[in-house]
């Protein structure tokens, strides 16, 4: 079913489905032979949610590379590598930002992530985590059931990304006249975009000098194109009805040109440098994903880091 402006979800559904399969990525990825990344809450939150294709998809019970199709470059079997990567980069966004001295950070449509759990973060830190109250209510809750406890100061922030979330930031104590680090992991494609670009305009007026901000981005696609990436994504997810997920990913998302990232961050006061997920994948010594025309390769994605 397409997006509507109020609509809500829960993680078995609609866009939080989404925060699942990427927390089954990143479990997946974790019990690699030579993992990249080490994410140990993502198995447990994965069960808890209770959709069993995401269930079975981290136990082995079934195998990515079954479930795709072979005319699609949009694979679920590339999921693992590709999250691996962009998790890496994420964690060593925060890494930085703290070791230069940053004590506030700030993780906008948190989903599943347990950052704020399984980083080793500098003393005095405060992470604040904005979702929707549902999303928020069942990560804390069943952390809290397995004995999990936050590394930092976390401050959960229940509220929508379409309200006025500045406001009930700073009612959990966050406070904008110091840097702070900021990451947008997994979320502009789910806005319209005219949404990013308000999203990147709240980001800048609460960000004091010295802020980071680290943002996944897809490139601009034609209309013929985006056509063609509505049709892979189809195909793509036809084999998981089989197995009793049916979820259109094709609907999730929000089309029309966006203003580019770095540019529109420019002109707010921020410097950035991006780098494409292929760039990642090699850094890292993760075997590529292939890219091809259609322009719906994970490879295509870009990550930017900037600064204001």
């Amino acid at each position: 079913m397409p997006r509507t402006d109020n609509d809500t979800w829960d993680l078995a559904t609609s866009v939080g489905a989404t925060a699942t399969m990427v927390a089954a990525a990143r479990a997946i990825a974790t019990k690699a032979e030579d993992p990249l990344i080490d994410d140990r809450f993502a198995e447990p939150l994965v069960r808890a949610v209770g959709v069993d294709f995401f269930t079975r998809l981290v136990t082995g019970d079934l195998a990515a590379a079954d479930l795709d199709d072979d005319e699609s470059s949009w694979k679920l079997e590339h999921m693992p590598v590709a999250m691996a990567a962009r998790t890496r980069f994420f964690d060593s966004f925060f890494r930085d930002a703290t070791q230069a001295g940053i004590r506030q950070a700030v993780i906008l449509a948190s989903g599943l992530d347990a950052r704020a759990y399984r980083l080793a973060w500098p003393a005095g830190m405060t992470v604040f985590e904005v979702d929707q109250p549902e999303v928020i209510a069942f990560k804390s809750a069943t952390l809290a059931e397995m004995g999990a406890a936050p590394t930092a100061d976390r401050r959960a922030v229940a509220i929508d990304l379409r309200n006025d979330w500045p406001t009930a930031l700073s009612e959990a104590g966050f406070d904008r006249g110091r840097p702070t680090a900021w990451i947008a992991e997994g979320l502009f494609g789910y806005l319209p975009p005219e949404a990013q670009d308000r999203l990147l305009d709240n980001i800048s007026a609460l960000s004091a000098d010295g802020s980071r901000l680290a943002t996944e981005a897809v490139p601009n696609i034609s209309e013929a194109d985006r056509e063609r990436a509505r049709e892979m994504m189809r195909k793509a997810t036809e084999k998981w009805r089989a197995h009793g997920f049916e979820l259109e990913f094709a609907d999730l998302g929000y089309e029309g040109e966006r203003n580019d990232v770095a540019d529109y961050l420019d002109e707010l006061g921020w410097r950035s440098v991006g780098t494409p997920m292929s760039q990642l994948l090699a850094d890292n010594g993760l075997a590529a994903i292939p890219q091809s025309n259609d322009s719906v390769s994970m490879a295509d994605t870009i990550y930017y880091t900037s600064r204001k």
